[in-house]
């Protein structure tokens, strides 16, 4: 993960807040040594471990989202500045319709 994005979590535990938006409970397996590290983290910052463990998922999926490789597809989208540019024929595509998709049913669900 990126420096700034850690130092950036490091000062959001440290104001002790929380990501704005709905909590839902997710059962999690973790490793045991992660688990150690984990519960130290949240005895050093004094916060909940379970909070904690939602901002580092949360910060570690924003990453991979920047970090998800754009592969050129062979369509024209657009032209910028007299050069074109292509569909994305890699998985960025399917990633943004599958959270599309999975809002939508959550949305349907009540939830």
């Amino acid at each position: 993960m990126s420096e700034n994005l850690i130092r950036k979590m490091l000062q959001d535990w440290e104001r002790q807040s929380t990501q704005a938006g709905e909590l839902v409970k997710a059962e999690v397996v973790l490793n045991r040594q992660d688990l150690i590290k984990l519960e130290a983290l949240a005895e050093a910052y004094e916060l909940p471990a379970d909070e904690m463990l939602a901002d580092l998922i949360g910060t570690a999926l924003r990453e991979i989202e920047q970090q998800i490789p754009y592969e050129a597809g062979s369509r024209v989208i657009r032209v910028e500045e007299g050069d074109p540019v292509y569909e994305d024929a890699g998985r960025t595509p399917r990633y943004l319709a599958a959270v599309a998709r999975r809002e939508r049913e959550a949305e349907s669900d009540g939830g």
